[in-house]
């Protein structure tokens, strides 16, 4: 008899109240891994967040030095166990375990902690401002109330509930984080789980400062993220999913962070088209297919000048797709999705270069896939085309003239990314002119000369973008301090006597170091 996996509530590893199970399934076979883990119900959810709840008052009154002390040593500890990590990771997503989880995105868990420490510790974050004339004072603090932290399925490290940036940003903000892992990998999380219930009691955080359930049904999801103590919700995932939390969330005045789709469109003007064509459909290719294209960056679409170079274009993106071999998605589900968009594609006209179909054997795959449309075409209907199709498919669209590609532009939703291909003379300039202020206002990030698929983890990153990108144009997934802020509240302090401020705000710098906005003058000096 396979036992089931328990939760971790309240410091405690326990056995689940729930009375279903599920299995996790190695998608380069579809076979069932075995250890089951538990469908937790509403009871027992409920549970986690009133200790959460607790953990989040208990975490005020200890300031920032456990949280940062707590993020380092579970860095150390991620690192001793890696080899456990990567095996564990590789059999539940089939993704490689070298290069890409050992040596990319393990490490760059491990960088997101450690950077995450180093901000809780400086201080400079909460962005502490003092008005002597005026008598006020103020700055960013925790929310008061547990994180929901809902990880997606293509990450299982730099994207964990436990362990991911948007953990590691919550913490180093000062917050309990209540997890749950994401039913592809959640052996993979429960071994990080572990590790985090020995950093917590080595760092003296509150017990229930990190808690984990693996997974709930839909309807508690909605009435977890509404609860009036959790403090904040960040989710990454589809956007259905993520609009039907953001809905319920907003209801109950509480704030949700979803990263939910994008197309990330690549558009290659005149003159680097004959430059470089066939060197940008090879960075094309490479990008839409890295990690099956199962990356939130993935570019789904490429708008190219119609015309001679633009069909040579369309060619050695195209023969690249159709030499290439079937990739092994994450799930099902994944796949099924990829069905769908291709029919959705073909049904509103677009037309199929390569690549879609299955595979017969084990498994989950699928042949990437590309398909072609008219500028005007695309016009007619621009929400039928930039749905993301998390996968290996991707559209190229072949505009009439540059003045059309703006239009195009102008067309399209929120973004994460946005990339501009140009001549390496100058010879674009104008048309860039025209292009940009259109594109800058409907991404994210834009880049220039580069496909959008990697995501450094740096202070200046922007992994957000407008809606329906994300939930909210002002705030970032990735890059520290700046995620931080999303786990924060501003708290304002007026004629408070000086004993009873936050140190923080106190005349002295707490740190000699910490930048701090006094009178108007951003400075490490004390008042």
């Amino acid at each position: 008899m396979v036992k089931v996996h328990p939760v971790l509530v309240d410091g405690s590893w326990r056995p689940s109240r729930g009375e279903t199970a599920f299995r996790a399934v190695d998608p380069a076979t579809g076979a069932f891994l075995p250890e089951e883990y538990p469908v937790s119900p509403w009871t027992e959810i409920a549970g986690a967040v009133e200790a959460g709840a607790r953990a989040a008052g208990e975490m005020a009154a200890l300031g920032p030095g456990p949280a940062a002390r707590f993020l380092d040593i579970l860095a150390g500890l991620i690192e001793r166990r890696k080899d456990e990590l990567v095996a564990a990771a590789h059999a539940e997503t089939a993704l490689p375990a070298e290069p890409r989880l050992g040596s990319v995105e393990l490490p760059r868990m491990l960088d997101q902690l450690r950077q995450a420490a180093a901000a809780c510790r400086e201080r400079s974050w909460c962005r502490a401002t003092i008005d002597t004339k005026a008598g006020l004072r103020s700055m960013y603090g925790p929310l008061g109330g547990p994180v929901v932290v809902l990880g997606p399925n293509n990450f299982p490290f730099a994207y964990n509930a436990v362990g991911g940036g948007d953990f590691a940003a919550a913490l180093a903000a000062g917050n309990p984080v209540l997890a749950k892992s994401h039913p592809g990998h959640p052996g993979t999380t429960a071994i990080l789980a572990g590790a985090a219930r020995e950093a917590v009691a080595a760092a003296g955080l509150p017990r229930a400062a990190v808690q984990l359930l693996f997974h709930f049904a839909s309807g508690d999801g909605l009435r977890l993220v509404a609860h009036p103590a959790v403090g904040a919700t960040a989710f990454t995932g589809s956007r259905p999913a993520g609009l039907a939390l953001k809905e319920a969330a907003d209801r109950a005045g509480k704030p949700v962070y979803a990263e939910m789709s994008s197309a990330n469109p690549v558009f290659v003007l005149p003159g680097a088209l004959e430059e470089r064509g066939e060197a940008i459909a090879a960075e094309l290719f490479r990008s839409c297919t890295t990690a099956a294209g199962q990356m939130c960056t993935k570019p789904g679409l490429a708008i190219v000048p119609a015309g001679g170079a633009g069909r040579a274009f369309v060619a050695a993106v195209k023969a690249a797709f159709e030499r290439s071999e079937p990739a092994v998605l994450l799930s099902s589900s994944v796949l099924d999705g990829l069905r769908r968009a291709a029919d959705r594609l073909a049904a509103a006209g677009a037309e199929r270069l390569a690549g879609g179909g299955e595979p017969e054997g084990p498994g989950f795959r699928f042949a990437p896939a590309l398909f072609l449309m008219t500028g005007a075409r695309f016009l007619e209907d621009p929400a039928a085309f930039q749905v993301e199709s998390f996968g290996t498919l991707s559209v190229v669209v072949l505009a009439a003239d540059t003045d059309e590609m703006a239009v195009i532009a102008a067309r399209l939703e929120g973004q994460l990314t946005g990339s501009v291909y140009s001549h390496a003379d100058g010879r674009d300039d104008r048309d860039y002119a025209a292009l940009e202020p259109v594109l800058r206002v409907k991404v994210g990030r834009l880049l220039n000369d580069r496909m959008p698929t990697g995501v450094a983890v740096s202070p200046a990153m922007n992994h957000g973008g407008p809606f329906p990108a994300t939930g909210h144009p002002g705030f970032t997934a990735v890059g520290l301090p700046a995620a931080m802020l999303r786990f924060a509240a501003l708290r304002c302090y007026d004629h408070v006597r000086e004993h009873r401020l936050p140190v923080e705000l106190r005349d002295g710098n707490p740190t000699g170091a910490m930048g701090r906005l006094i009178d108007g003058e951003w400075t490490t000096r004390s008042v």
